[in-house]
């Protein structure tokens, strides 16, 4: 048995033995629930300082929404007044700037950079396009 083992060992330290395969993760994230750097307990209307990256956040549970604790917002700045904390429109989890948005018309997303988009039909076209300009 120890001699099983030993050569077991000799083989793996060795490299003949084929490595066990990377399981891959998920190719995708379509919801907010898998998207990173979300900020939570934010406050509807709360000045906040970033309208380009991780700009999503969840309603504080007591003072923003009394029947919608948890719900999504956005970090923007209207005709570029002080940002401040807006309901989101629904949310397509993690999405690749310029990429086609046909299924999500109207939603918004996050760049796996932490980049906003937001899915914009133009020229005939939907793409997901940068959410800050």
């Amino acid at each position: 048995m120890r001699s099983s083992l030993a050569v077991v060992a000799a083989l793996l330290g060795a490299g003949a033995l084929p490595a066990t395969p990377a399981v891959a993760g998920p190719t995708g994230c379509d919801y907010p629930s898998c998207t990173p750097g979300i900020t939570p307990g934010v406050v509807l209307g709360a000045p906040c300082d970033n309208t380009t990256y991780y700009v999503f956040g969840t309603a504080d549970y007591y003072i923003s929404f009394a029947s919608e604790p948890g719900r999504l917002m956005f970090c923007g700045s209207p005709r570029r007044y002080q940002p401040r904390w807006f309901r989101s429109p629904p949310m397509a989890g993690v999405k690749e700037e310029n990429s086609d948005c046909t299924d999500f018309i109207d939603y918004v997303a996050q760049a796996p950079d932490g980049l906003f988009l937001t899915c914009v039909a133009q020229n005939g076209r939907t793409s997901w396009v940068r959410g800050d300009t």
